[in-house]
């Protein structure tokens, strides 16, 4: 900051002297003549002479030609004015105007000065200055650069020096800003938005996610499907169909979803079928069948549903099971073994009457057991697993005998369906 009556010089890097004479107007009133002076100026007759003492190093300048200035030396300070009209002696540094006074020379303009190439030449008043240019400083004679990146820091990041200069970089994921110093967060997803679904912008970066179903690609941009169908093999009962960003599950012809994973049976019977009117519905795990309403073969009669007689009045029926009635049961498939699966039971108990059990047919392959569970009642037990589809005709017979030689049987004809699946 420079004090009254002068200016801040950037070229020469101080202060330097206002001339009030040029820049106000009428500076000076009643005929008076303008004399410019550091820090101010003077108003003096017209025909007032100006000395200045070379020491306090002063040159008065004119002002439109109109001042006379006369220069005295220490050596002779007594020295009267030399009449304006004669050719005067300047300075060093000084030369001789066209209005007989001592002007500066500009020692950088006419290249009388010794700077060297590297240096910038600045005028002053009656002399000269070789200096530095900017982002260079002097060492001996030299001008040398300027590491700026070794000073207080400049840049927010990274400097960058170069000849008479530097400039600041910053990190991946920012940016400078409009000072040139500062970096800045990049927002990556405002930007160019890479992620192929769910962007989320960091300090400094970018984070992507898929959306459900979809999980990151190695590139950590795209989004690839999961095959959730590959994932387990239990997420689906039946079977698993993948699809982008999803998965379903389908279940067999015969059953429905349930929950989303899950096969049911669909009970046709309650539903559509093409059993005619003399047959019964019969449902199974994954179908139906259809089934005569009156079962019975000669000479056996239909006395209630599903019972079949043979009357004791024909001959034929003498050597044949008294009773036969039919059953249907079903099963899942590749069901757990052993497993009790049916009960038969007498429906009459006698007296002093003993029962008996037994598989009389459809047992070929020993994939049941009967076992007796008390005098009127058996279980039957799988003891083989069985696979579907398949239908099994086992015929169960209750022997009945008692201390008179009574003797009679009955038969339970059991119709065991086996589902194709284990649900």
């Amino acid at each position: 900051q420079c004090t009254d009556g002068y200016e801040w010089d950037p070229v020469r890097q101080r202060c330097k002297d206002i001339d009030e004479c040029e820049i106000v107007p009428d500076a000076c009133k009643g005929g008076m003549k303008c004399v410019n002076h550091y820090g101010g100026y003077l108003c003096l007759p017209r025909t007032a002479q100006i000395i200045v003492n070379e020491r306090e190093e002063a040159a008065a300048e004119s002002t439109s030609g109109r001042n006379n200035v006369i220069r005295r030396t220490p050596a002779d300070p007594h020295r009267a004015p030399p009449n304006p009209t004669h050719q005067i002696q300047c300075a060093a540094g000084y030369e001789q105007s066209d209005h007989n006074m001592c002007q500066d020379i500009d020692e950088c303009a006419t290249g009388a000065h010794n700077c060297r190439a590297d240096q910038v030449c600045v005028n002053l008043r009656g002399s000269f200055s070789c200096q530095c240019p900017s982002g260079y400083q002097k060492r001996g004679e030299q001008c040398v650069d300027i590491d700026e990146c070794t000073l207080p820091p400049y840049c927010h990041h990274r400097c960058v020096n170069t000849p008479g200069s530097y400039y600041c970089q910053c990190n991946a994921g920012f940016q400078l800003a409009s000072n040139n110093h500062t970096c800045v967060d990049i927002n990556e997803c405002d930007a160019n938005n890479p992620c192929a679904q769910q962007c989320y912008n960091i300090l400094g970066s970018f984070i992507c996610q898929c959306n459900p179903g979809f999980e990151l690609s190695s590139d950590r941009i795209n989004c690839e499907d999961t095959d959730e169908c590959r994932t387990s093999s239990f997420i689906c009962q039946y079977q698993c169909v993948n699809v982008p960003g999803k998965f379903s599950c389908i279940c067999p012809e015969g059953y429905q979803v349930v929950g989303g994973r899950t096969c049911q049976d669909i009970n046709e019977c309650e539903t559509t079928n093409e059993c005619r009117e003399d047959e019964i519905c019969w449902n199974y795990h994954g179908g139906f069948r259809c089934y005569p309403r009156n079962p019975c073969q000669e000479p056996y009669v239909l006395t209630s549903e599903n019972r079949c007689v043979c009357p004791v009045s024909n001959a034929i029926c003498r050597e044949l099971p008294y009773s036969v009635v039919y059953k249907y049961m079903s099963i899942r498939s590749d069901r757990t073994v052993p497993s009790d699966i049916f009960q038969i039971q007498a429906t009459t108990i006698y007296p002093s009457t003993i029962n008996t059990f037994r598989i009389k047919s459809g047992n070929e392959n020993g994939e049941f057991y009967l076992r007796q569970t008390s005098a009127v009642s058996a279980m039957l037990v799988l003891v083989k697993s069985l696979s579907g589809p398949r239908e099994h005709i086992v015929d169960l017979e209750m022997l009945t005998v008692n201390s008179l030689n009574y003797r009679t049987s009955s038969v339970l004809r059991l119709t065991i369906i086996v589902g194709p699946y284990a649900f």
